[in-house]
């Protein structure tokens, strides 16, 4: 190189270059660690709705854990693509975070509420047992049915001065109103029929207690209501709301590996509830 050769000095900002080595099939802005959360959450949700439909369960409410699934596994697929990520503008991807923890804050919360009254226990002697209906199958009540109606034999036995209120009319998968097969069920395990009253035209937690009220003095009344222990906190909450002022819950049993299910559909009843203002 001739020494009296001119040379063009190159400003640094122009001059420098980064040179970033990725992962084979990985493009950053990627969440490989919530990816796999989600992931996880996903296929599991899949398999407890699998689990559920061999088990057998009542309604279809279980399906939604299959949506729910399905959902999962495409948030993982997103949060794993770094294309993706980086294409998503941020105020959306705040917004999202924000709407989701606020929606696991306010689920943790009612749930909270729900399981305080899991193990609910009522005194002997009171004036009225209700037992709130759940569906009748052609071979009689469901599972989740004759767990309410065996734990009110045992109080009912315990106190026989206490008159027996069964709810429940009937609905297009019912062979008969689910009231009319609950008192059924309790004289053929001894209790008289003149300490049965029969309300057979409810179709919900809240018809099934504001129909109650018409056979019994809710101002005044000791009045017990019997149902699955996930669903104590609602029905004592609808009955408080409609000014049953003496109130306890009695809370039965509910079938192994149905409890996440049940919990997940007692939060939208809890939450469609406060919003009608049955709560």
């Amino acid at each position: 190189m001739k020494k009296n050769r001119k040379e063009t000095l190159i400003p640094l900002e122009k001059s420098k270059r980064t040179i970033r080595i990725d992962k084979r099939g990985y493009t950053p802005g990627g969440h490989p660690v919530l990816s796999g959360i989600f992931g996880i959450t996903g296929i599991l949700c899949i398999i407890y709705c699998i689990g559920i439909a061999i088990t057998g369960f009542g309604t279809y409410f279980f399906l939604i854990w299959s949506a729910m699934g399905v959902c999962s596994l495409g948030l993982a697929f997103i949060l794993r693509s770094g294309r993706i990520m980086n294409a998503v503008p941020v105020w959306l991807k705040a917004g999202f975070w924000i709407l989701f923890f606020t929606g696991l804050f306010v689920f943790g919360a009612v749930e909270a509420k729900i399981l305080s009254r899991y193990g609910a226990q009522a005194l002997p002697g009171a004036d009225y047992c209700v037992i709130l209906g759940a569906q009748w199958k052609d071979s009689g009540p469901s599972e989740v049915l004759r767990r309410r109606l065996d734990k009110a034999l045992e109080y009912l036995e315990s106190s026989p001065d206490t008159k027996v209120i069964v709810t429940g009319g009937q609905g297009g998968n019912e062979s008969k109103p689910e009231a009319v097969g609950m008192r059924e069920y309790l004289m053929q395990a001894g209790i008289g029929e003149e300490r049965i009253l029969v309300e057979d035209s409810s179709a919900s937690t809240y018809e099934n207690l504001v129909f109650s009220s018409e056979f019994l003095d809710p101002a005044r009344d000791r009045v017990v209501i019997v149902t699955n222990n996930f669903h104590v906190f609602r029905a004592m909450s609808i009955a408080k709301k409609q000014g049953y002022a003496n109130v306890e819950g009695l809370a039965a049993s509910t079938p192994l590996g149905s409890g996440p299910n049940n919990l997940l559909r007692e939060f939208m009843g809890v939450v469609k509830d406060f919003f009608v203002g049955n709560l």
